[in-house]
């Protein structure tokens, strides 16, 4: 800690490696020590920014100024920078997926442990306002007993040109989109996943998945259908949750979307839907005086608040929020969807 701020060095300035320093700037308390990368053009654009190069990963880790460093690098560097990090007696903070496997993963949790150095993800989508409302409608019952939830990230460019499309770097949605949306359902429901069923996309490239479907099963008997598309010109809502008593939607990224509830029976004066086939009572639509529609709860957040409770945590004043074990279980999860996805059949998980 310097004059009473928490330092930080970043290793790795791509896209999201420079969302951190952006983000940093504005949380009181942290302060950007530098930066190291092996393309020359961000050492430019830091050096354009006013920021400290350094000439070595070995120079960052050796100043002693830094207290936390953060991995924005490849997925398939993420290990060795870790153990380097935390030897080196520093805190760290990793992008997300933490590890190319549970083994990568086990192995730092032990260094952190030997080291007594804090390692913590940056699962940053728990701090998804579309994301935390739906987690108030499951927490506080307002659908009634829920049986079914869907969550989807839909887009139509593919998998970016970089690195998330080479298998040996990591890439590939299981590990870009579906640590975060796994994490999300694992979070929202607390209950024992007993199966998993995962089928993988290669829509646009053979190597690296670049969308995936997967259904969880529940030991509380909900079902969760999660999915990711890179290739999807019409976009499926992002969330969708079934209850006994109502049904909550949220269509896309800026919670547009509301809540229906049933108000009584609706078994009389049931008007029929006539179809070129025939008629149905089944799918006729409620009346009007049966049901409700509501706004949707919307719980607001700061993404900063993950830093903070990271500078709280190494001050003695608070518990870390993303858990090792939790990451570990996503990790695992992750795991297990591409063996049912080899095998082409659910498997058993916890």
């Amino acid at each position: 800690m310097r004059n009473n701020e928490y330092v930080l060095g970043i290793v790795g300035l791509g896209g999201q490696g420079n969302w951190h320093r952006e983000l940093i700037d504005s949380i009181d308390g942290l302060t950007v020590a530098g930066i190291y990368d092996i393309a020359p053009e961000r050492c430019d654009f830091a050096r354009e920014k006013g920021v400290r190069v350094y000439d070595s990963r070995a120079d960052l880790l050796a100043d002693q100024e830094i207290d936390i460093v953060l991995i924005a690098t490849p997925n398939d560097v993420h290990k060795e920078i870790a153990v380097e990090a935390m030897r080196a007696g520093k805190a760290v903070v990793c992008e997300k997926p933490a590890m190319m496997s549970s083994a990568e993963m086990q192995e730092v949790m032990d260094v952190s442990a030997e080291t007594g150095k804090l390692f913590v993800v940056h699962q940053n989508r728990r701090w998804d306002e579309d994301f935390l409302t739906m987690k108030k409608i499951y927490d506080e019952g307002m659908l009634g007993e829920v049986f079914k939830i869907e969550t989807r990230v839909h887009g139509s460019r593919g998998i970016p040109g970089d690195w998330r499309q080479e298998k040996e770097h990591g890439g590939g949605m299981v590990l870009d989109w579906g640590v975060h949306i796994l994490d999300q359902m694992a979070l929202l429901v607390p209950s024992k996943i007993k199966k998993v069923y995962c089928r993988l996309d290669h829509v646009t490239n053979e190597i690296v998945d670049d969308g995936f479907l997967v259904i969880l099963s529940f030991e509380n008997g909900v079902t969760a259908v999660l999915e990711v598309g890179t290739s999807n010109f019409i976009n499926l809502p992002r969330w969708y949750m079934l209850g006994r008593d109502g049904t909550a939607i949220i269509e896309g990224w800026h919670l547009e979307g509301r809540i229906v509830h049933a108000q009584k029976l609706d078994d009389k004066d049931i008007v029929p839907v006539r179809t070129a086939s025939g008629i149905t009572k089944t799918m006729a639509p409620r009346r009007e005086d049966t049901i409700s529609e509501e706004p949707l709860p919307v719980q607001h957040s700061d993404i900063r608040d993950f830093y903070r409770n990271v500078m709280d945590t190494l001050g003695g004043k608070a518990e870390i929020k993303v858990k090792n074990e939790q990451v570990m279980r996503i990790m695992r999860l992750m795991e297990a969807c591409f063996l049912s996805a080899e095998r082409n059949q659910t498997v058993d998980f916890e």
